[in-house]
Parts: structure tokens; sequence; C-alpha cells
């Protein structure tokens, strides 16, 4: 079975880089490699632009994981509209242990170990080719919406990143056992003492976070991915790979004509955009 397909190789390590693609030159000729990315932001930027068929992540690359690239790239992906190209299919290369690979199997998310075996990779790229005949074969019956393969990769990593002990076995941070209860924020010479309890939300930016209260607004030199364990999982809920959001300060949430959700909050004027990982939270009784 040959299927003609685009690729893009998200691997720091370039000898492995290499090696991927040459292996998969002689095992499914028909594919073209249309981009290689060296970590985490590059691979994201260049799938968004590149729209490869499929994408080979590794997992543990400078910057960005490998999870975080198909978490945000499921976020920022297309929402469907006609002429949209379909979510690439996910291939992510690891070098975990059974545990973890065992979450891999579970959510439905192919695979290959490090070191890549050609006999491995053979079966991987028979999946794929198989797996692009039925999506092909569905959307020329229009049996599916085109974000489809969108929800479906969310679907499986919201899933894998719920097993326990796989985010700690993937290189996530650990959920603290003692949520954070005050924040030392410094500005300038003085050092502010925030309580979390006071805190709206949290949003990313760039090498800081926003710290935004109801009536003022702080910035702390760490990253949402390093505060994130820290805070307590009942009270603040992340909707956005950017936004962490107090679970009380919402109001409501508002869901648009195409189907995407924002949140009205109590004591702030502006609204959150929910992303297609955790629309899943706001769900009516």
């Amino acid at each position: 079975m040959n299927t003609a397909c685009t690729a893009l190789i998200a691997e720091d390590e370039l000898l492995l880089a290499e090696s991927l693609r040459a292996d998969l030159a002689e095992l499914w000729p028909e594919l073209q490699i249309i981009g290689m990315a060296a970590h985490g932001e590059a691979a994201l930027e260049g799938a968004l632009r590149l729209r490869p068929q499929v994408l080979f992540l590794d997992i543990r690359m400078p910057g960005m994981t490998g999870l975080e690239v198909a978490q945000a790239l499921a976020e920022d992906w297309p929402d469907g509209q006609e002429g949209d190209p379909p979510f690439p299919l996910l291939i992510f290369v690891t070098a975990y242990d059974q545990y973890a690979l065992k979450a891999f199997e579970q959510a439905a998310v192919d695979y290959v170990l490090k070191p890549v075996q050609r006999e491995r990779l053979a079966q991987t790229c028979a999946r794929l080719q198989t797996a692009l005949q039925q999506r092909e074969a569905a959307s020329s019956v229009q049996q599916r919406p085109a974000d489809s393969g969108a929800m479906d990769a969310v679907a499986q990593l919201r899933q894998l990143l719920a097993a326990p002990g796989v985010p700690e076995a993937l290189g996530l941070p650990a959920a603290s056992a003692k949520p954070l209860r005050l924040l030392q924020v410094s500005v300038g010479q003085t050092i502010h003492m925030v309580p979390v309890s006071d805190v709206i939300y949290f949003e990313a930016a760039d090498k800081y976070v926003r710290v935004i209260t109801t009536d003022k607004e702080h910035l702390v030199r760490a990253s949402l991915r390093e505060l994130l364990p820290q805070l307590d999982a009942q009270q603040f809920w992340q909707v956005h790979r950017s936004v962490v959001v107090r679970a009380d300060a919402i109001t409501r949430a508002v869901r648009d004509e195409a189907g995407k959700l924002s949140l009205h909050l109590r004591e702030r004027p502006e609204r959150l955009a929910v992303s297609r990982m955790f629309a899943h939270l706001f769900k009516g009784l």
C-alpha cells in the first residue's frame, strides 16, 4: 500500500532526525518530508505554517515538550472551514519505559521508541497509510467535519495526560502536595505579598506570567508550566495553554455561533477564550 503524504519531523538530536528521515525515505518513498524542527516552538510554528499530514514529535525537546506542541497545535489548528487541511496524524518519538508506553497505547496514540527500529517504524508507516486512506474515504463522502482530527487528538491527549504518573514520566512538573497560598512579587526594591485567593487569572506573557487581581496586575518571572502544579486544581482551572482562571471568579461560559467558548468574569471586564483542549470543563447540568 503506497500513499503520498507530507510530514514534518521534530527532533532536537540532529543525527537521530537525519536517521529517521533516511529510514522513512526507504520505507515510504512517497512520503515527502517538508520540514525539520530542532525544538518545540519551531515544531509548532512549522506545523501551523506547512500543514503536514503527519507529524513526528520527539517527547523531550528544548522549550516545549512534544506533548505541549501537540496540545498547542490542537488549540491553534483551523476550525474546519471549507478548504482547511485536516489535523495531522501524530507519532511520538520517545525513549520512555513501558509504564509510560502503556498510556500511549491506551490513548490510541502511536509512538516509536529510540533508537528507532526499522521493523517498528515500518509498522507505523503501514498504520499511517491506512489511517490516511480511511480519512480520505471519509472526507470524500463528508462523513466527518474537517476539524474532527483535532478533536480526536484533544481527546487522546487528555486521556494520556490524565493517566496516573504519566505527566511526571514524560518530564512534566508534578502537582505540589501543598498548593501555593501566597505569591511574593518583586517590584524594584519592594516585595508585594499577593494572596493566591485574590488572583482572578494567570496569563503567560513571554518569560513572565501576568497575575491579574480585581484591580491590579503583577508580573512574576516564571513560566505557567512551573506555576500550574503549585496551584489548587479544584480552585484554578486551566482553560487555555496560556491562561489559568480561578473557577469561582467565572460567572458564565458563552458559546458563539462558531462553537467557541468565552468566559465572563465576576470582577473583570475582559473575556477569556477557552480552547478545544479544555472545553470539556464547561458542560451544563
